[in-house]
């Protein structure tokens, strides 16, 4: 079987073995088609960029693959392809094409070293989720502190705001009823107040097991959307978002 190279980035984290893991192919034109959701699958992150010349006036072309399906946009993997892609880029922005449209990322370097990234999300739309008594019983809640909506800005992400953190921490979802609730969407769990919150999301694609992303930056802008939709913080007001409590042993 043909070689084909590929970077591990650790996401949302200045340390190796934290963060959200992330498989980045550069240079996947080489990779046939057919092969690409076998990589993704074998590799089993909870996405596998795979990268390619331009086609639409960005730096380079990206697509992103969870273990079961291609999705439009992510967002820890637009912020991984943006170190990895960005390193021979001119300039302090990559501008990365997606399935959601271009999508800029604007670059902090220490020398020739990339070590932050600022990204401008795709404007997720919002609708009201349906069942939620069914959704909350999942959930193993009784209430949410705020409607439950649903934003997609590519991927489609389901808010429930609980009392404290420590009831975040704790939670337990029973993942089957989810799954057939939630297929092909992500449930985020977040408590807090000001400026720190702390979140879990559990991705129900079909196909795949029941996982928990040590952090999720699709998630993160509609989080912060939701919160200022409904005046818990201000809009254009900058805010920590942490993982909390049993999830994935990864600091994010």
């Amino acid at each position: 079987m043909t070689a084909y190279r590929y970077v591990i980035c650790d996401v949302f984290s200045n340390r190796p073995l934290a963060g959200n893991q992330l498989a980045v192919f550069p240079d996947a034109f080489e990779i046939p088609e057919s092969r690409l959701q076998p990589l993704a699958r074998e590799i089993n992150f909870s996405e596998t960029v795979f990268g390619y010349p331009p086609a639409a006036g960005g730096h380079a072309r990206i697509r992103i693959f969870t273990p079961g399906r291609e999705v439009p946009f992510a967002g820890h993997p637009v912020l991984g392809s943006a170190f990895v892609l960005g390193a021979p880029v001119e300039g302090d922005e990559i501008r990365l094409e997606t399935g959601r449209g271009i999508v800029p990322v604007r670059l902090q370097r220490d020398g020739g070293r990339i070590t932050f990234g600022w990204m401008r999300q795709p404007i997720p739309t919002v609708t009201s989720f349906g069942d939620e008594t069914a959704l909350l019983a999942a959930v193993g809640v009784g209430r949410s502190l705020l409607p439950v909506e649903v934003y997609d800005n590519g991927l489609q992400h389901v808010y429930v705001m609980l009392e404290t953190e420590e009831a975040v921490a704790r939670l337990a979802p029973d993942h089957g009823a989810l799954a057939r609730l939630l297929p092909d969407r992500c449930l985020n769990c977040f408590a807090g107040g000001g400026k720190r919150w702390k979140t879990r999301m559990f991705p129900y694609d079909e196909g795949v097991g029941p996982r928990e992303d040590p952090a999720t930056g699709s998630a993160a802008g509609p989080l912060a959307m939701h919160l200022a939709r409904h005046a818990r913080i201000a809009f254009g007001e900058e805010i920590e978002i942490a993982r909390a409590g049993q999830g994935p042993r990864r600091p994010s």
